[in-house]
Formats: C-alpha cells, structure tokens, sequence
C-alpha cells in the first residue's frame, strides 16, 4: 500500500464519524440562540465548540477555509492548525454557522458545515464574491456552463432531465445585485426559490431536487462557501463551476497572495476541492434537507448527513443525545 491509499484509508477510518460530532456540537451551540436575534452570538458559541471538537481529532489540520484571515478571526482563522498534531495532513475548510442571519431569526436551512480533504487539495480562496452554477448528479458534463446565459442552461438542463423548462426551479440569493438574473429566469417560465442567506445549503439542496425541490443552483455568493459546496458535490457527483469576481486592483493582489495566477479562471468542483474528501453538516434550524436540532427535558436530537467522495457514500445520521454532558 502507498502513501497516498495510507491517507485515504486514515481518513475514512478515523474521520467519518468524528466530523459528526464536530458539525453536531457546533449546531446544538448555535441552535441554543435561535430566535434570539444576536447573530455574533450565535456565531462565536458555534466557532468555539467547533474548535474545542476538531483539537480532540487525531489529525494535522490546517484551516483553508475559516472565520477570516488571522487578523480578522480569534480562533479557526485561515492557516490555523488544529488537531492532536497526530494523524494524517489534512486540509480543513468550515462554517460553524451557516446562515447566521438564518439562525438568529430562526428561519430554514441554517447548518453547521465542514470538510476534510488530504493537504493541499482545497481551494485557498480568498473571502471574495464568486459566480455560481451547480447541478445535482445524475448528468453529463457540458450540462451547465457559466458562461452561457441563464436561458441556455435551463434550457439545457430541462432537455437532460427530460422535462418542460416550467418544471425546472431555480435556487438565487435573494439580492438587489441578482435582480436581473431573476427576471432572466423568471422570462424562462422557471420557477425560484428565492432565499435570504445560505448558499452552501442551497448549493447542496441540488444534489436531491426530489426532496428539496432545488434543480439548479445560480448566481454570486461568497468564495470561501463555494469551495464548501463544491466539497459536498464531489462527494455526491453533482457539478459546480465557479468563477472570482476580482474586480478590483486589491481583490486580484490578495487573490495572487493565495497563489492565484488567473483571476479569470474557471473553477470547476474538483478543481476546489481534489482528492478524497469528507463532508459532514447537522442541521441547526429546519430545512429543506436537515431537520434543526431538538432539545427534549431529557435528551437532544440531531441530523447530520455525512459524505465522502472517494465512494460517493451518502450517510444520513439521526442521533438522540442523552449524554447533555457532552456539549
């Protein structure tokens, strides 16, 4: 056995279950101030116990994708090691708390997210703007493209899934900067679903558009969530393309600090997140896909799915917490 089937069989063996408890912990920390209008925190409860977990993993973490740059970010900041320091070299990228917004008013499809890939195989974004298009499995390449217009991929998609364009529906931040792409897909006859924040949660809602209604993801959100959804996409052979929106002199010199030459660059989903990767999230509100966390006089409730890519595993955990201890 190589080197590299050691890692991959260190990462199924020691960090499927254990990145359920990480995305578990930080989302009953969270869930504990739903409602409670306080976004910071609600975000600084989920940072703090996903942290306190992921030093308990055997493994030498680096957080690629975190709460910001050391500078900016307390604990879980880009480049920050975490981890017993023994195990295999991982790259980490994370959100404790997806949706914050989401979380505070107790809206759908807040989560707790992570994913785990060997070192070196994730996407060192910078927290910019990126364009976005993503499908759910199940298709061929060429299905989606970036560069065509929001008609051409309906279109497109419609064809590949056999149905009328009417029937296909699309997933868009609800944005003032989307107002045309929404009236472009509205012009289309397909339906929207509009949300307010979230959009790793309503990338990964593509991978089953029976249970969630989602066919197609588009528009632009944060750099840093796409190399999430990407991670959770090659773990389910669904399709991502992305695009930096570096539209400044500034953006593009800390683009190139991060070791990205070409600013106009189409990334693919496994172009951000290579490899054998594991995906893990636990519901912090209801959703779409995830039910929130529920806290009974005796015992608290999770549900988690967890995903790898090497296997195209899809593990949906419902746990009954009755050790309270633990978190």
């Amino acid at each position: 056995m190589n080197v590299a089937q050691n890692i991959v069989a260190g990462l199924d063996r020691i960090l499927t279950m254990e990145l359920v408890r990480v995305t578990e912990r930080a989302a009953v920390a969270a869930a504990r101030l739903r409602g409670r209008g306080d976004e910071k925190a609600a975000d600084q409860v989920a940072v703090d116990a996903m942290r306190q977990e992921l030093n308990r993993l055997a493994i030498k973490g680096t957080v690629v994708i975190g709460e910001g740059e050391r500078d900016e970010a307390p604990m879980l900041y880009i480049g920050e090691e975490v981890g017993t320091g023994k195990g295999p070299a991982v790259d980490i990228a994370l959100d404790p708390l997806e949706g914050t917004t989401i979380c505070a008013k107790n809206l759908p499809n807040a989560l707790a997210v992570i994913a785990i890939a060997e070192k070196g195989s994730l996407l060192f974004a910078p927290d910019v703007y990126m364009d976005k298009i993503a499908i759910g499995p199940g298709y061929a390449e060429g299905v989606i493209d970036i560069d065509a217009s929001p008609a051409e991929n309906i279109a497109s998609l419609a064809r590949a899934k056999g149905v009328a364009v009417s029937d296909i529906t699309t997933c868009i931040l609800d944005r003032p900067r989307h107002a045309k792409l929404i009236d472009a897909v509205r012009a289309t006859g397909a339906a929207i679903r509009l949300i307010g924040d979230g959009d790793v949660a309503g990338v990964i809602h593509t991978t089953d558009p029976e249970e969630t209604g989602i066919d197609l993801y588009l528009g632009t959100g944060g750099a840093p969530e796409g190399v999430l959804a990407a991670a959770a996409l090659r773990c389910t052979g669904g399709q991502m393309q992305g695009r930096l929106i570096l539209d400044t002199p500034e953006k593009v010199a800390r683009a190139a600090k991060m070791g990205i030459s070409d600013p106009k660059r189409i990334y693919h989903a496994e172009d951000m997140a290579r490899g054998d990767v594991l995906f893990a999230a636990t519901g912090v509100t209801d959703g779409n896909m995830l039910a929130g966390v529920k806290f009974g006089r005796t015992y608290i409730t999770t549900h988690t799915i967890v995903l790898r890519s090497s296997s195209r595993t899809v593990r949906e955990i419902k746990a009954r917490h009755q050790d309270l201890d633990k978190f």
